[in-house]
């Protein structure tokens, strides 16, 4: 496997909108770097919210998963730049790009060192061959204070691994659940 630079990944992974390398001052950045691309995190989120359920203890169940653990929010209707996770809580969000990963292409997310910095760790799942969607990120806020996540800014980077060869069976093949998903997608089992 190689890890594709900046033109290889103009000509082989489709990235909508792509967003060129530049300076932004004072914004996290994005867009296309020397060995990846920084993605952003759009402006809805899912800010996790643990609620008592009848009968003791509410448990996250991969099985079972309930909607009702979240609060919705979406910066461009309340016209916030940003959203506040609590401490210790997470948030589902999704990108603002939608990605297409080809045939021979592995995609590994790896969270951007500002927010690092900051105690706030990103959650992604390797991008399979042949995967297409917006990705669903989780955002973890390992701190014992409020954290704030800017919306339509950076806040993780893709690095692409390109085989030598095509995998025998990709993400499309299997008919994969999380295929072609758009907004927040919860966990799913079938």
């Amino acid at each position: 496997m190689s890890i594709l630079c900046d033109s290889q990944i103009r000509e082989l992974i489709q990235i909508q909108p792509f967003e060129r390398a530049m300076k932004r001052p004072g914004r996290i950045s994005f867009g296309v770097s020397s060995y990846g691309y920084d993605i952003r995190v759009g402006s809805k989120f899912k800010i996790f919210t643990p609620t008592p359920r009848s009968g003791g203890i509410t448990i996250v169940d991969p099985k079972n998963f309930h909607d009702d653990l979240f609060v919705e929010i979406d910066c461009a209707k309340t016209g916030s730049d940003h959203v506040i996770i609590p401490p210790n809580s997470f948030a589902l969000c999704e990108t603002v790009e939608y990605i297409a990963i080809p045939r021979d292409v592995l995609a590994i997310c790896v969270g951007k060192s500002t927010y690092a910095r900051c105690g706030l760790v990103l959650n992604v799942t390797p991008l399979e061959p042949e995967w297409r969607g917006k990705v669903t990120l989780e955002i973890s806020n390992t701190t014992p204070l409020p954290a704030k996540v800017y919306a339509n800014e950076g806040i993780g980077q893709l690095i692409f691994l390109k085989a030598e060869m095509t995998c025998e069976t990709s993400y499309a093949d299997k008919s994969g659940k999380y295929q072609d998903q758009t907004g927040l997608t919860l966990p799913k089992v079938d």
